[in-house]
């Protein structure tokens, strides 16, 4: 049975948000998560992005705004720039006829500019850890009113190196606060936020096979590593897909396989962590915009990413945990349209993707890597398609002259080839080689999950520290062997 928002107690102003954004039904997090924040309660929640999670702490968050006192009230810390712009946006369109303003806040921008923007007195933030940190020791955002504080994607923020961050600015609140915490996973080092930092929270979780899009069919090709790259560009051929995401576990893995794209013609860009902010939104409005048909992406970088009409999704890499293999796929299927997730498994990956078939209690149907000449006739079936539909609905009346006069001096299977090879895209089959990306496997990746942070290099904060501390003892020692010549 359906929850609609009406049944949750939702005010007016926020309903009417709603109605104009098109939202009538809860989604299971949301179901939950809103009547535990209209009491007051922490939460802590265990679902994806695309669950409808922003609505879900949002809407008891601005329900406690006193929209008069232009001071921040609400802070929500997500770990990108992009997926703080659109929980920014979200909360803005829930706000609106309450008269809550909302502002993100993210490494990027000129400090100055926002420093100006947080003068305005907005009533609720939404940043990125490290700047909302940088403001908070300038003493340029104040934290004594938040009464509500928002954790989203912990578990990235985690892998990216900012927990101590986290618990930083959550010492910067007031104890006597809301705190809702989501995360896709559940750490130990998350686990232990929620233990120390939050007050008797309430759990939420929205299982894997919930988040699962029904409507999507999963497929894998047991592939070697050397040959991933033919076959992704020949299932891209026979696939055609309108637009279409390729995950890579690396930022040069993103690279290899963005610059072996263009080499062989398609429309491909990618994004990653170290692009600047600039170009990352000039690349994402050109996959929203339809001016590129493949954005080649790693986990982080897509992350919070809310683009409709994904036809396919290409699993490049196999992602280390089955989490994040629903997050990937949860891309396309959207708003009850089908989708296609291909996932790329090397011999050795195999017991990883029986895991992730075990947790997301989903099985995936195994393809044949196509060969070039299924590729060639998936290109040339594209043009026949095009041609079948032309001649169903065009009026053609003022070619058939000239048509008549072809057939004339040639015959029609003839004509028609060379319509095909004039209509047909040719790929260019430039050599692509990618350099090579050691294999998930099952023991690797339960051990990765409590490592990954030591070696991220976002995460330099670590690595410095060692290494003053490496630096300490090479001193002492240095001192230790001249006094000994001295001697």
């Amino acid at each position: 049975m359906t929850t609609t928002f009406q049944s949750l107690g939702i005010s007016k102003p926020i309903m009417k948000a709603l109605d104009q954004m098109g939202f009538e039904e809860a989604t299971p997090i949301q179901e939950q998560t809103i009547p535990l924040g209209l009491e007051g309660k922490d939460v802590i929640g265990q679902a994806q992005t695309g669950t409808g999670k922003t609505a879900a702490f949002g809407i008891p968050m601005i329900e406690k705004i006193n929209k008069d006192q232009k001071k921040i009230q609400g802070l929500v810390v997500a770990p990108t720039r992009e997926l703080a712009i659109q929980v920014s946006e979200e909360i803005h369109r829930l706000g609106k006829f309450k008269g809550v303003r909302t502002l993100p806040v993210y490494g990027g921008q000129h400090m100055e500019r926002q420093i100006r923007a947080l003068k305005d007195g907005p009533h609720i933030v939404v940043a990125t850890p490290g700047r909302l940190l940088d403001h908070i020791r300038r003493k340029t955002i104040n934290t004594s009113n938040v009464h509500t504080a928002v954790l989203d994607e912990a578990d990235e923020m985690l892998n990216m190196g900012f927990i101590d961050d986290i618990r930083d600015i959550l010492k910067a609140i007031p104890e006597q606060r809301q705190t809702l915490l989501f995360s896709a996973t559940m750490p130990k080092e998350i686990r232990e936020i929620a233990t120390t930092l939050m007050k008797k929270p309430e759990e939420v979780k929205v299982k894997a096979k919930e988040m699962t899009v029904s409507n999507i069919n999963q497929f894998f090709v047991e592939i070697n590593e050397k040959q991933k790259f033919d076959t992704l560009t020949n299932l891209l051929d026979i696939h055609a897909p309108e637009l279409a995401i390729i995950f890579g576990r690396t930022k040069k893995r993103v690279d290899e396989v963005t610059e072996g794209l263009h080499a062989r013609g398609f429309r491909a860009e990618g994004i990653h962590g170290d692009l600047t902010q600039g170009k990352r939104m000039s690349v994402l409005n050109k996959f929203k915009n339809g001016r590129i048909e493949i954005l080649v992406a790693t986990d982080v970088a897509a992350r919070g990413l809310d683009i409709s009409g994904v036809t396919h999704v290409y699993n490049f890499d196999v992602p280390q945990d089955p989490e994040s293999y629903v997050h990937r796929i949860g891309r396309t299927g959207r708003a009850g349209k089908g989708g296609e997730a291909i996932s790329f498994i090397t011999p050795r990956e195999m017991p990883h993707l029986h895991l992730i078939e075990k947790t997301t209690k989903s099985k995936m149907t195994r393809m044949q890597a196509p060969s070039f000449d299924e590729a060639r006739r998936g290109q040339q079936q594209i043009t026949v398609d095009k041609l079948n539909r032309t001649i169903e609905k065009a009026n053609l009346q003022d070619y058939r002259e000239t048509a008549a006069e072809l057939l004339n001096q040639h015959d029609s299977v003839t004509v028609v080839a060379a319509a095909l090879k004039m209509m047909t895209k040719e790929r260019r089959q430039t050599p692509v080689t990618l350099s090579s990306v050691q294999p998930v496997s099952v023991k690797k990746a339960k051990n990765d999950k409590s490592k990954r942070k030591n070696y991220r290099g976002d995460n330099k904060r670590n690595f410095y520290r060692k290494g003053k501390q490496a630096g300490g003892r090479n001193r002492k020692f240095q001192n230790k062997r001249a006094s000994n010549k001295k001697q």
